[in-house]
This record gives C-alpha cells, sequence and structure tokens, in this order.
C-alpha cells in the first residue's frame, strides 16, 4: 500500500464565470485516472485548491471523489488545516465515509514549530483516528514552518498509523534525514515531481512512490515510471523520466514582466500551470479559483513548449487524454487564439 502514483487531483470548476465545482467533469477526471491505472488518488490536497474551497465544497469533493471512484483505487482525503479543531472535524468525516488515509498539511502562516506540529497537530489526530493511515505533508516553501525528521520519526514510532509520509521539502539531504531516523518501515511518497526520480533511485532515500501533480495529464506515464522502479528496472523508469522530464520542470514557472517601473516576478505556482496545459490539451476544467487567476503571455509558451516537446518526441505520454476526451493535441497546441483565452494581456 502507499507505492506507486497517487495522483494530486486538481478540482474542475465550471467555465461559465461562476467558477463552482464542476461535478460532471470531476467524475470524468477520476474515470481518466483509472483507466491510466494510477494506484490512488488525492482529494483536496493543494493542487485541488483547498484554501478556497469552502469546507462544505471541501467534504462534497472528498465524498465525490470516493463516490466515483468505486474501489477501483485507494482515495486520500486531504484534512489538514492550520487549525487542529478543523482537521479534526474534517478528518472525521472523512472516516466516516470509509477514506483509508488523510494527509495533513503543515500547519501554514501561524507556524507552530516541529514539536508543536507532531504533539498538538499531527498526533492528536493520528491518536483520534487509529483507523486511519495518517500522511503528513512536509512542504516549508509553502507552508513557513516544517515537520522535521526527527519528529517525524517519533510519530511513526508511537503511533501505528503514521506510517507514510509526502515530502516536499525540495532538499534530498532532508529525505536521507528522515529515511536515517524513520527507519526502513516509513514510506516516503515524493511530493515533487522533479524529484520522484531521484527520491526513487537514491538508496539512502529508497522512496516508494509520488503524490503527483503532473499525473493529471499523464497518469498512465507516472504510473509506469515508478512501477518501473520499484520493479528494479532502473534503465525503464529513467526513460519515462525522461519523456516526462519537459512536464515536470512546470509545476512552478516564474517569468519576468515588464512594468512602467521596470521588471517584476510572475511566479505561477501550481495549480495554476497544470490548470492551464489541462485546459489547452482539451481536458476542460475551467479556471481556478480567485485569488488564483490566469498565466503570464510568456508563462503559457513555457507551458505550450513542454507540453510540444512531449508530443513531438513522446506521443504516447499524452494519448490517453486523445482516447478519453476525444481531442486532437497537435491542433490543440498550435491554436494561437486557445493561447491567448488563457492568459492575461501584457498589463
Amino acid at each position: 500500500m502507499f507505492q506507486g502514483c497517487y495522483t494530486a487531483l486538481v478540482t474542475p470548476m465550471k467555465g461559465d464565470g461562476s467558477r463552482e465545482v464542476d461535478y460532471d467533469m470531476l467524475r470524468r477526471l477520476v474515470d481518466f485516472q483509472a483507466a491510466a491505472g494510477v494506484s490512488g488518488l488525492l482529494a483536496m490536497g493543494t493542487t485541488g485548491e483547498s484554501p478556497t474551497l469552502n469546507w462544505e465544497e471541501h467534504s462534497e469533493v472528498i465524498e465525490k471523489t470516493l463516490e466515483f471512484a468505486k474501489n477501483r483505487f485507494t482515495t486520500i482525503a486531504g484534512t489538514g488545516s492550520n487549525c487542529t479543531r478543523e482537521s479534526m472535524r474534517s478528518t472525521a468525516h472523512a472516516a466516516g465515509l470509509g477514506i483509508e488515509a488523510v494527509l495533513l498539511v503543515e500547519p501554514y502562516y501561524n507556524g507552530p514549530s516541529s514539536m508543536e506540529i507532531r504533539r498538538e497537530y499531527i498526533g492528536p489526530v493520528a491518536e483520534k483516528f487509529p483507523e486511519l493511515e495518517i500522511i503528513p505533508y512536509v512542504i516549508p516553501g509553502r507552508s513557513g514552518t516544517q515537520l522535521l525528521p526527527e519528529d517525524l520519526a517519533l510519530l511513526h514510532e508511537r503511533y501505528d498509523n503514521v506510517n507514510t509520509v509526502k515530502e516536499a521539502s525540495g532538499d534530498p539531504d532532508n529525505m536521507r534525514r528522515t529515511r536515517l531516523c524513520a527507519g526502513a518501515s516509513l514510506r516516503i511518497l515524493s511530493g515533487d515531481d522533479d524529484m520522484t526520480f531521484l527520491a526513487m533511485t537514491d538508496e539512502e532515500i529508497n522512496a516508494g512512490g509520488v503524490i503527483s501533480v503532473i499525473s493529471n495529464v499523464a497518469p498512465a506515464a507516472v504510473q509506469q515510471m515508478t512501477e518501473a522502479v520499484l520493479e528494479g528496472d532502473i534503465a525503464k523508469g529513467r526513460k519515462w523520466h525522461d519523456a516526462l522530464k519537459p512536464l515536470l520542470e512546470i509545476v512552478t514557472v516564474t517569468t519576468r514582466q515588464q512594468s512602467p517601473w521596470g521588471a517584476r516576478l510572475c511566479k505561477a505556482r501550481n495549480p495554476v500551470p497544470v490548470k492551464t496545459l489541462m485546459n489547452l490539451l482539451g481536458m476542460e476544467v475551467g479556471p481556478p479559483r480567485r485569488p488564483l487567476g490566469k498565466m503570464t503571455g510568456e508563462g503559457i509558451g513555457v507551458v505550450r513548449d513542454a507540453a510540444l516537446s512531449v508530443q513531438r518526441n513522446n506521443p504516447e505520454v499524452f494519448q490517453p487524454i486523445t482516447n478519453a476526451f476525444g481531442v486532437d493535441i497537435d491542433e490543440r497546441l498550435s491554436d494561437p487564439a486557445l493561447l491567448d483565452s488563457l492568459c492575461y494581456g501584457d498589463e
């Protein structure tokens, strides 16, 4: 359990300007992932725009994802918060649905220490819900804090249901320290698409797979990469990694834009690039919810170039999209009007 590719599923929004959740498209996305053979889905992670969906929507997306999954794979619910009470309520809802595992993102903004994260957040949730697998989500670049390897190891030692971590520190040395402290029995899942192959093939990390963003558009390829490495076929795994590499580099896209006062940086962060790419390829997932919006013209050019590189050199990566959504990938990638509709103007 908890090896392979788990897709951090985007939450589709209606394209009518309301930005309301599109449950018909959510069903299609779940079916698309199932057909690709992924190990599981994560509903309501930050890729699913958990910060901007209210708790009623949050719970309903988890419920619908589980319903649409029809026991075809594992469903993980994102129930983390920067408020332990909120996380407890969301975890209780997930447990009542029969969810197998929950993901607890580090408490963002209020910045508790690693010891506080262990004692006041993950520990209490793990103790209250012993029937659930509790997956801490280490992502200091977004949370502004960090559950350190030593405290993670203590959680793993004390609670029988803390056996997996989503590791998005971006630091291989932190992953190695996690393995050293927690031992071989802790499952490490990469939380950074571009580091998955390294994390799985580095013997001091020995990750078992990934909770992936890019598998929203390339689930079969990411699943086959992880399966190959788990089976010991490193050459095959590297082949899939190399095929995916242009996409692995666009989870965040940073460009420099001009203003009357000089250049400014514009960082399009997940889920903006992946939703842009999905819409570009014909998977009509709609816009993100505000305050997230569109990419710059230069930024969408980066996304398009990555997709063109994959389509030119490894068209099998996108073939499942053509099969599931009935689109012509080459035609869409060459349509300038489509590009213009998915990005801001120059201001």
